[in-house]
């Protein structure tokens, strides 16, 4: 029988991820624990071992930075237990003194753009002035100090040059269109608009060095989002590469001239493709290594070096250093080494027809060893406008090692195979993206992969709710859900979003239906799973963090209410100190022990008993045990 992988090499703090490298090459940054919490540590580029921590981070963690351009500072964000409320700091590398360059209760913050022009500033979006729209403000790194860029008086979003110039804005309207206007003067004009058809896929990216032109990801006139040029004086368009069989995923740009170089397609595995016949070589070099579906994570200024993220099913978070002048990759890191001899499963993409024909590309993993009907865990990705890709998932290994085959199914509204794809989810929550799931879960069972009788539905935000919609809509299908952060109340979903969402409501209003008219109203509320909570007749295990601002925990505690009032047994997790999904390694270990006791208790599957190790750090409350 094939070893029992540890919850916590799954699902702990990992050992080193997300390096980057100092602007001129000489450094790397990455994130690894410091007493058991994720911080930033700086080493030699040659030598990672000789690294230091340079944060002290004691609670949260330190998940994402960027290298300033400076050289000597780290830039990161971080937010209160979830609440999305980020701040950006700064950390001097040789001193490790940190400033908060945000110091404002109540802000979201983000990086805008970084500027080899100006190195010694950062350009901030800044809600403090409106919660629900983002100015820009130029900010020194050094000091905090901060002058305005750029009100927003609506807009949902800007597009700057190197010098921070604002040059284009995109105006959302009510219909769900985008307008994408140009400066001219104190105004604005029409540079162009994407329809509500093709607003979703399409988006201005950014300007060459020249300010001459913006580069857009363009669905205008086809389906799949092609990459091209518009000229910012006429509007002329240029189409510099597309795929008819999904959008463009990924672009690499010219350090100099800032116009793309190469360009990947992700339809089941993503492939990269140069633009510039100089990276032919470095793109046949890198494909021809073994190392998975790999993506430029970082390079130095002269472009000479390269970190490189590997996606690979069987080899967990590899990071190389591709040095392209000697043509030679050296591995800097495994991200969970404990996972080097486990015995991990292969995914294999598979294409699954929809019953109104729709190709839905989807993966599997399989228990090892596994022949015949077993049991099936759906696990069913958020959104719902993102996807499923291949590559290492903790999520799949972790339930293929229990016993339990694993399949996420890219159902209509995914994003990535094109606007009529993704376009054909609107008004359909809880009805044909639902159908989608039955069809893969059909699939299996035709295939001869999975027993009907065995068969589970796991997902988080969308997926949570996807979870939800399913067990009162298909009370027979599954033996059992989980549902994390999901919503169960549509219009209470769309009336709580956060105030910097503004900008995105029209296209939430297309997608579920307006809850400000009768039409609309009755529409949500049909598809709301709390309204219909006496029909579940699965166990359920729901999991909420009490600070999520997207699915509040008003969700699930009126999912919860609803169900005890029908005489249904739920059991409710409550995480005080998480919002939106789970940032604690602590955490994650707790829930993912109560999630795989019960998946056992209903599928049959192997489960892990519960540590006291895992329990001990956790903030987990068992509001419900049913």
């Amino acid at each position: 029988m094939t070893d029992l992988i540890p919850r916590k090499h799954l699902f702990g703090n990992p050992s080193r991820i997300g390096f980057r490298l100092s602007p001129d090459g000489r450094k790397l940054g990455w994130i690894a624990p410091v007493a058991g919490v994720l911080n930033v540590w700086v080493g030699p580029v040659d030598d990672a071992d000789a690294g230091m921590p340079v944060t002290d981070d004691t609670r949260r963690g330190i998940t994402h930075f960027a290298w300033a351009l400076d050289g000597r500072h780290l830039l990161y964000v971080q937010d209160a237990d979830g609440d999305e409320n980020n701040h950006v700091y700064a950390v001097d590398v040789a001193t490790r003194d940190r400033r908060d360059l945000t110091p404002i209760p109540g802000v979201a913050a983000g990086i805008a753009a970084l500027s080899r022009r100006d190195r010694d500033h950062v350009l901030l979006a800044l809600n403090d002035r409106d919660p629900r729209f983002h100015d820009l403000h130029s900010v020194a790194i050094a000091d905090g100090t901060r002058r305005l860029v750029q009100e927003n008086p609506g807009f949902a979003g800007f597009t700057v040059d190197e010098d921070y110039r604002v040059r284009l804005a995109a105006r959302p309207h009510p219909d769900g269109s985008t307008e994408i206007l140009r400066r001219s003067g104190a105004d604005w004009e029409t540079l162009l608009t994407f329809s509500y058809e093709d607003a979703r896929v399409s988006r201005a990216e950014n300007v060459d060095a020249a300010g001459q032109a913006v580069f857009c990801r363009d669905s205008r006139g086809r389906d799949t989002a092609a990459l091209t040029r518009v000229e910012i004086a006429t509007g002329a368009r240029t189409v510099i590469a597309a795929h008819d069989d999904a959008e463009i995923s990924a672009v690499l740009r010219d350090r100099d001239s800032h116009e793309p170089i190469a360009y990947a397609v992700t339809r089941e595995r993503q492939r990269w493709h140069a633009i510039d016949p100089r990276l032919g070589d470095d793109i046949a070099f890198l494909d021809a290594q073994g190392i998975g579906d790999w993506s430029l994570a970082s390079r130095s200024e002269d472009d000479r070096l390269w970190i490189l993220s590997c996606d690979s099913d069987l080899q967990p978070w590899r990071t190389y250093l591709y040095d392209r002048a000697e043509c030679s990759l050296r591995h800097l890191g495994h991200g969970l080494p404990e996972l080097a001899d486990a015995p991990l499963a292969p995914m294999t993409p598979v294409v699954i027809r929809s019953r109104d024909g729709l190709d839905l590309v989807s993966y599997l993993t399989r228990p090892l060893g596994a022949e015949g009907p077993g049991a099936l865990v759906l696990l069913v990705h958020g959104g719902p406008w993102a996807r499923d890709s291949f590559g290492f998932n903790p999520m799949h290994q972790w339930l293929a090692n229990r016993g339990y085959s694993v399949l996420s199914v890219n159902f209509r509204a995914s994003a990535g195979f094109g606007k009529a794809f993704l376009n054909a989810g609107d008004g359909e929550w809880g009805r044909r993206m639902d159908d989608d799931l039955l069809d893969g879960v059909a699939w299996a069972v035709a295939e001869g992969i999975t027993d009907p009788a065995r068969v589970a539905i796991f997902g988080a935000s969308y997926g949570g709710y996807a979870t939800l919609a399913a067990l009162t809509r298909n009370p027979d299908v599954f033996a059992c859900g989980i549902d994390v952060v999901g919503p169960s109340n549509l219009e209470t979903l769309i009336r709580t979003i956060p105030p910097y969402w503004e900008s995105m409501r029209a296209q939430l209003v297309r997608a579920l239906g307006d809850p400000d008219t009768e039409a609309g109203l009755r529409l949500i509320r049909e598809r709301s799973p709390v309204y219909v909570a006496g029909r579940i007749r699965s166990p359920l295990l729901i999991v909420q963090g009490a600070n999520d601002p997207r699915v509040r925990q008003a969700e699930s505690d009126q999912m919860v209410a609803a169900m005890e009032a029908n005489g249904v047994p739920v059991t409710y997790l409550l995480f005080p100190d998480e919002g939106h999904g789970f940032v604690r390694a602590e955490n994650r270990l707790a829930f993912t022990a109560m999630a795989e006791a019960l998946l056992a208790r209903h599928l049959g599957g192997r489960a892990e008993p519960m540590r006291e190790e895992e329990t001990a750090g956790t903030s987990m409350q068992v509001l419900r045990a049913g």
